[in-house]
């Protein structure tokens, strides 16, 4: 158990170092750095010497051509996004940020500032930051402020309200406590929205969704705000995240690089004028959808029907509701990322089973709210933003070729093979880290690993995902579970149908590669008739 000294600790190391304003590049790129990813290079070329060349060998045309135009395609992919990002990043964007800019100079303020936040059990250091933060932003604009907070405990709304009349009492903030009746995320957003709709929001207040646990960073109200009121077509924008984990270290180096892979794609689907989510951590919404009953309904009892789980309503993945139900409506959207705040993840028990859980979860919200938006059809969103929808699907099943080549071929030519695949990951991962070190505060050596992990990791769980649906599980929220238990007859043959389609799907993959590398050889229909009619 983390003690809450530690915590606080930590808490203080946020507010000291905010971990969005970049090192200087004399210092994120030092020698010692570029020493290091030298000699990363030069043992990779060492190991391409002495290593026989299996991979690229002219005998074995079959694994170049799978390999080749599957590499091929996935890196042209990857420079598609980074190319669109750094014009977003350099062109698009700076506009966007010094209009905003200039609107706030020259006076302008929104009307009054609405915050719904959602927390449950939290450590009263990271609701004090949090509360903190907030009061911050509400002194800095100068304006009115609501927070509905909703709860489930009566402990989280008495140690928020304290510390929010301690630290802003010069502020005119009113906290408005929602407390939910039912369990669950969802439940506390719906009841809030209905609050607010009872309240009157307008359908030009701006509000910001985020979690009880998300430390704003300096500006947020200030960078974003402006973009709604020089926008009438912008009606909700994501912000950047950052996380400070208090667990095992090698989980800080993993999120660390899925939120440097997070900002490139962010960037590269916000020059779209879509995202393709609206995470819950902070995101800010104009009113004029958020209080209408088909928005509500979505987050408080979103469902699907699935051919094998029948119907099902969603557990988690709240901003996806909110994300799926403006795509819907075909409204604009956006990502700012400078403004920003950092989730404090304190991890208590295994990290390797958090990490597994929280893939879990996010390839699950993916997948059910992938299908319903590609069935949209690309005419209700911007053709690329459907089709990295469609991608999304797509990646899970070419990810595990590589690997399962790297099996066959091991198997057809020997120990070395999987060698040269080993040199080859580590140097094309190395490539593409490259590119998220521009992403991440400071450059982290273990990206590369991460990366594969990763990748390698998120394809065998959205393919087991894939056909469980109607499985939940959300640790952080209470344990919350959903799915179908029992030992009914219907219940046991669509436990039975999940194990089988499963196995089915990595044994195909596996098959396919066999077949192609001709470790496996499939006899002609000739073969056949020749066996059976003599």
């Amino acid at each position: 158990m983390i003690r809450s000294a530690a915590i606080a600790r930590h808490l203080n190391d946020i507010e000291l170092v905010d971990p969005s304003i970049p090192l200087p590049r004399s210092q994120k790129w030092s020698p010692i750095v570029q020493i290091k990813i030298l000699t990363y290079f030069a043992i990779c070329f060492i190991a391409l010497t002495i290593v026989p060349n299996q991979i690229w060998d002219g005998e074995n045309n079959e694994i170049i051509y799978v390999v080749g135009i599957l590499g091929v395609w996935r890196y042209l992919w990857w420079a598609n996004h980074w190319a669109r990002a750094k014009i977003f990043e350099k062109i698009v964007y700076p506009n966007m940020r010094d209009r905003a800019a200039a609107l706030w100079e020259s006076g302008w303020r929104p009307r009054h500032i609405h915050v719904q936040m959602t927390t449950f059990r939290e450590h009263r250091e990271i609701s004090e930051a949090v509360i903190r933060a907030l009061v911050e932003e509400v002194r800095e604009a100068g304006v009115p402020a609501t927070i509905w907070l909703g709860s489930s405990e009566r402990e989280d709304e008495d140690k928020i309200a304290r510390h929010l009349k301690l630290v802003g009492s010069d502020c005119d903030i009113t906290l408005r406590i929602i407390r939910q009746n039912q369990p669950g995320k969802r439940v506390a957003i719906a009841l809030i929205l209905r609050a607010m709709s009872r309240a009157g929001i307008g359908k030009d207040d701006i509000v910001i969704f985020m979690d009880g646990d998300f430390v704003l960073h300096p500006g947020v109200v200030r960078k974003c705000f402006p973009l709604f009121a020089l926008d009438p077509d912008l009606h909700a924008l994501t912000t950047d995240e950052h996380v400070m984990v208090r667990g095992p270290w090698w989980m800080q180096s993993w999120l660390n690089m899925r939120f440097a892979q997070r900002r490139l794609a962010m960037q590269s689907h916000a020059l779209s004028n879509r995202v393709l989510t609206l995470t819950g951590r902070c995101s800010v919404f104009r009113g004029t959808h958020i209080v209408k009953e088909d928005f509500i309904r979505l987050q408080e009892a979103d469902y699907l029907h699935h051919w094998l789980w029948g119907t099902f309503r969603f557990l988690s993945g709240d901003d996806k509701s909110s994300w799926y139900t403006l795509l819907r409506h075909g409204v604009k959207m956006t990502y700012v990322p400078d403004a920003s705040g950092t989730t404090i993840e304190v991890v208590e028990g295994s990290g390797t089973r958090r990490m597994v859980e929280n893939l879990r979860r996010w390839s699950g919200n993916m997948l059910r709210n992938g299908y319903r938006a590609i069935m949209l059809g690309p005419r209700r969103m911007p053709f690329f933003i459907w089709w990295c929808c469609v991608d999304q699907r797509i990646a899970m099943w070419t990810m595990l070729f590589s690997p399962v080549m790297a099996i066959a071929g091991t198997i057809k030519f020997g120990s070395s093979f999987i060698l040269a695949y080993v040199v080859y990951i580590a140097a094309t991962r190395m490539m593409l880290s490259l590119v998220l070190f521009t992403y991440a505060r400071q450059v982290d050596l273990n990206f590369v690993w991460t990366l594969y992990a990763n990748q390698l990791l998120n394809a065998i769980v959205k393919i087991y995902m894939q056909w469980r649906l109607a499985k939940q599980k959300w640790t952080n929220r209470g344990n919350q579970k959903a799915g179908f238990s029992g030992g009914s007859l219907l219940t046991v043959f669509r436990e039975f149908m999940a194990a089988y389609l499963t196995a089915l799907s990595f044994a195909l993959i596996f098959l396919i590669v066999m077949i192609y590398t001709k470790l496996l050889t499939v006899q002609t229909f000739s073969f056949y008739q020749t066996i059976l009619f003599g």
